[in-house]
């Protein structure tokens, strides 16, 4: 279809995708970046307690991941340029990080716990990370 037939919709998303695109694959970046310091960081390997069937450890990294995608969703749908998502992105993981630690201080041993298996230990960590990605996605909208 020549250029001057194409509807103003076409044009809007064929000029906006690339950039789309570009500020998604930077943010599951971020995502995924997050997730692997979260795993290197803490005592436990989850990975691997994972694959052998531990489901505090499944729990407790689907907590992190889902605490790390809501702050960083909302700093991608409220930042105007990559390097924005990525300062955003970096302070969030930060905070969550300290999340993780602050969490281990109320409960001690709370990386043994989850090596042990101990699910209610697991569950309260995902929610403080629920809570904290909430408030922090409410903190980075405005």
């Amino acid at each position: 279809m020549p250029p001057q037939l194409q509807s103003p919709e076409i044009q809007a998303f064929a000029s906006g995708l690339p950039l789309t695109l570009l500020h998604a694959a930077i943010t599951l970046v971020m995502l995924v970046i997050g997730t692997a310091l979260y795993a290197l960081l803490t005592p436990h390997r989850e990975i691997k307690l994972i694959r052998e069937g531990n489901a505090a450890a499944a729990l407790s990294l689907g907590g992190v991941m889902v605490g790390l995608a809501i702050p960083l969703a909302t700093s991608l749908k409220a930042s105007v340029s990559p390097l924005e998502i990525v300062l955003w992105g970096v302070s969030t993981i930060a905070v969550q990080l300290l999340v993780f630690r602050v969490t281990d201080m109320l409960l001690k041993g709370l990386p043994e716990r989850i090596n042990e298996g101990e699910v209610a230990a697991a569950a309260l960590l995902v929610g403080a990370k629920l809570a904290t990605a909430l408030i922090l996605a409410a903190a980075v909208a405005g």
